[in-house]
């Protein structure tokens, strides 16, 4: 147990929650952070020197010169479900535990994808705007006429919890028809509950007419959605992205929908974000929103609250709740 003599320091390096961090605060030396600044590469190496945990979002890279150069440090502690900020093999080469907050931003996640998904193919955004800047003036037969989501084919790619969400609400709330891709398939009971049916990714590419990407980051999910895969899809079809910056290449996306190769594309996330490639800007027929996923109340203080659960427990018994890394018994 951690005691008031020697209480492990603890970073956190975003602002969070006040009742969260007054937790935090209860058991550990806290550096926090809560003018909620962005730390630059040297900036966090100099701020977790000596910590022997850090509160973490996906802002902040767990490189290896980082680990070298704060080598008392424990645990990494994220509050997101991914954690392709992490250098997970350098952490476990040098003893330091990560841990993520998955599970509890699922159904939220799912509905803000759903909800994307629609905007998208439904051209809300370009309506809106259109509207705002005094377009409207009357009324004709082809006005923004989108696609439908009922009865249309539901394609998605990644199929772990927030797939499976997804695609039980296009399944049973929509009567969608579902295929989906993964590294792995679902056992037969899964696919049942989900309505869904696994294609190679060629097929998935061609069928969809609202394409769903899910699937982690990694370097070998780079540009997953490029110029070629971007060929293979219906010129009728969507394609919405609430995974990861990186798995789609922005560039081609961009032009896919300027020449409408594809008819629109709902982004919650983007290669090198929080900057926007230039040519999704300059395109209409895309919805961009700056990664809010998971932006309700509830979800983000139970995704944060996960994170504090994590390093709390860590150096009450060396155990986590959610770890992304197994270390070598101590």
């Amino acid at each position: 147990m951690t005691n008031q003599t020697s209480r492990p320091k603890v970073t956190v390096c975003r602002g969070i929650f006040p009742e969260v961090l007054a937790q935090l605060e209860s058991v550990f030396d806290v550096v926090h952070n809560q003018q909620d600044d962005v730390w630059s590469a040297q900036e966090l190496i100099e701020r977790l020197q000596g910590q022997d945990g850090a509160f973490t979002t996906g802002s902040e890279r767990i490189s290896g010169e980082l680990l070298q150069a704060c080598p008392q440090l424990k645990i990494c502690a994220n509050m997101a479900v991914g954690f392709n900020n992490f250098d997970l093999p350098a952490m476990t080469a040098a003893g330091v535990q990560g841990t993520n907050a998955p599970d509890v931003l699922t159904e939220t996640t799912a509905d803000f994808g759903f909800a994307l998904m629609m905007a998208t193919a439904r051209r809300v955004a370009e309506s809106e705007h259109f509207l705002r800047a005094g377009h409207w003036t009357r009324w004709s037969y082809d006005m923004f006429c989108g696609s439908d989501i009922h009865g249309a084919t539901l394609g998605i790619l990644g199929m772990g919890r927030i797939g499976q969400a997804i695609a039980k609400r296009g399944f049973h709330g929509f009567g969608m028809k579902v295929v989906y891709h993964n590294r792995s398939r679902l056992a037969p009971d899964l696919e049942a509950s989900c309505g869904a049916q696994y294609v190679d990714k060629a097929t998935l590419l061609a069928q969809a007419d609202h394409l769903v990407l899910v699937l982690p980051y990694s370097a070998e999910s780079h540009h997953t959605i490029g110029a070629a895969e971007l060929a293979l899809m219906k010129p009728s079809a969507t394609l919405t992205n609430i995974a990861r910056g990186g798995i789609v290449d922005d560039a081609a996306l961009a032009r896919a929908l300027r020449e409408r190769q594809i008819a629109a594309a709902g982004l919650d996330v983007f290669e090198g974000e929080p900057s926007v490639h230039p040519d999704l800007l300059n395109v209409p027929n895309v919805v961009l929103t700056p990664h809010i996923a998971s932006a309700t109340l509830a979800t983000r203080k139970a995704m944060a609250q996960l994170a504090a659960d994590n390093l709390m427990r860590f150096f009450a018994s060396g155990e986590v709740l959610t770890p992304v890394n197994t270390l070598a018994a101590r």
